[in-house]
């Protein structure tokens, strides 16, 4: 299963990881101070390490031998342990410097544990913050659009439904699969106040079980 993940699943923010010695790790070239920094990973090994953390902390803790908590929480130096095993190259420092340069924010560090924050095909119940705009967006293919209206949106392959914070955000997520995303509007301040919970899990996504499609509309 872990061999078959890593040559299947593409990471796909690829940009190599410099370190500031002013403001600490970023991506790219150069950081926004205009230094060049030193290199930290190259794209190739970017890509290969988000590729087993992703894994790791979403899809088969397990596999690895990694005790994982309900909510999400993975031993940071168990981790970093399994995965120097694995790439000899891949330290804790590493690890650390892609977490903190990851602009979409997929890991949360705290104290000396470590957690994916979203994405997860395992069992775990998130404890994030509640959600606090009141409309959110789903993008989907106009074949499955007139289904979920009628259904509702439920998980995929993963833990939790994946709901945007804009329409932009839904048309990028939802433009990997179709061409033509069609965009439904999620009345959220709705159905949070009848007892449905959704999490903001970041600036851009907020995750919960499911959406009933009574809170469903579709954009014109």
């Amino acid at each position: 299963m872990l061999v078959n993940y890593l040559c299947r699943v593409a990471y796909l923010t690829i940009t190599m990881i410099r370190e500031c010695p002013e403001h600490g790790p970023f991506r790219g070239e150069r950081c926004l101070c205009g230094a060049t920094g030193r290199l930290v990973l190259d794209d190739a090994r970017t890509e290969r390490l988000g590729r087993f953390i992703s894994g790791a902390l979403r899809h088969f803790p397990d596999d690895l031998g990694l005790a994982i908590s309900s909510k999400g929480w993975v031993d940071l130096n168990l981790l970093s342990e399994v995965m120097h095993e694995r790439y000899r190259w891949a330290t804790k420092k590493r690890l650390i410097a892609m977490i903190e340069s990851d602009e979409k924010g997929r890991y949360e560090l705290q104290g000396g544990r470590i957690r994916a924050r979203y994405g997860h095909s395992i069992n775990v119940d998130l404890d994030f913050e509640e959600n606090t705009n009141s409309k959110l967006y789903y993008g989907t293919s106009q074949e499955e659009a007139d289904i979920i209206l009628e259904n509702g949106i439920k998980p995929v392959r993963q833990r939790y439904v994946h709901l945007s914070t804009s329409i932009e955000k839904a048309s990028e997520v939802a433009s990997v699969h179709t061409e033509n995303p069609i965009i439904i509007e999620v009345d959220a301040m709705r159905a949070q106040k009848d007892g449905i919970l959704m999490m903001q899990a970041t600036d851009e996504i907020v995750l919960t079980d499911e959406v009933p499609p009574e809170y469903l509309s579709q954009l014109k």
